[in-house]
């Protein structure tokens, strides 16, 4: 058997990651035919029809502006899976090079930029999420930005110890010792080292990084009303809790559906990197 049906074979081992993967397509392909699948522009008011329970004209009901809550929670996993993405690439990115010239400089290098690291992975997420939102402003790309600055420190930290433990074996020094440049070794044997580990946790931080998104809106930090996010959806619906509860229970179920996808693709993932774990 090859070792990509290895591979294949042990991720679908894992049922979990499987339905995680499934779950997550499915939700990808909402986002792509928003569009199309959506019963009503997730914009449109109809204020005599406000605060409807869920029905046939609006089978998640309606918020208190008369507007479609099934069209604005699938307009919203586009948002979501934007921000999810692209600030855990900016994180992934960033914090790899971090990480990776730390470990290999050594020296004032690597005590310049881990102990910053360190003093960033000090403050909580959420508070270290509002204090830089806060500087940069609200917005979609503000805060793919602040979501990114997030979990840069976390790649980094990630990506500095398996630098330390590949930097010194004999493939290296041999690399070094015909006249390599460090530019070579770095992307040619440091980096594939690592990858696999990098990835794992960048398909478990993209669960992170939606959930983070989802709070900052809650909390006003986020994209803007009236632009529909699972976060200022929830915040909209809280003023309504015993009346109208859909407004806030509908979205807060399709975050958690979403992030418990990606982290249990991220579980399957893990098998199939762990060499312990194959089969």
């Amino acid at each position: 058997m090859s070792e990509k049906g290895r591979l294949w074979r042990t991720f679908k081992k894992n049922k979990t990651a499987l339905i995680g993967s499934i779950v997550a397509i499915l939700i990808i392909i909402a986002a792509c035919l928003a569009p199309v699948i959506s019963p009503y522009d997730p914009f449109e008011q109809d204020v005599a029809n406000r605060l409807g329970p869920p029905s046939r004209l609006h089978f998640l009901g309606s918020d208190d502006f008369g507007r479609d809550v099934l069209s604005r929670v699938i307009w919203s996993i586009r948002i979501s899976l934007t921000v999810g993405l692209f600030s855990v690439i900016i994180g992934l990115f960033i914090g790899t090079m971090m990480g990776v010239v730390a470990g290999y400089k050594g020296g004032i290098v690597e005590i310049v930029i881990m102990r910053t690291v360190d003093v960033l992975l000090c403050f909580p997420t959420l508070i270290t999420g509002i204090m830089v939102a806060a500087i940069l402003g609200t917005g979609q790309v503000n805060l793919i930005i602040t979501i990114g600055i997030i979990f840069t420190p976390r790649f980094a930290r990630l990506a500095y110890g398996p630098t330390l433990g590949i930097k010194e074996v004999e493939y290296l020094n041999a690399a070094r010792v015909i006249g390599a440049s460090h530019l070579r070794m770095i992307g040619r044997h440091l980096l594939p080292n690592i990858f696999g580990d990098l990835l794992v946790a960048a398909t478990l931080w993209m669960g992170a990084a939606i959930l983070m998104e989802a709070s900052l809106s809650f909390l006003g930090l986020g994209v803007s009303p009236p632009n529909p996010t699972w976060g200022n959806m929830i915040k909209s619906g809280m003023d309504n809790l015993s009346n109208a509860p859909w407004l806030s229970l509908y979205p807060g179920l399709a975050t958690l559906i979403t992030v418990l996808s990606f982290n249990m693709i991220g579980d399957g993932l893990r098998d199939v990197i762990d060499p312990k774990l194959r089969i």
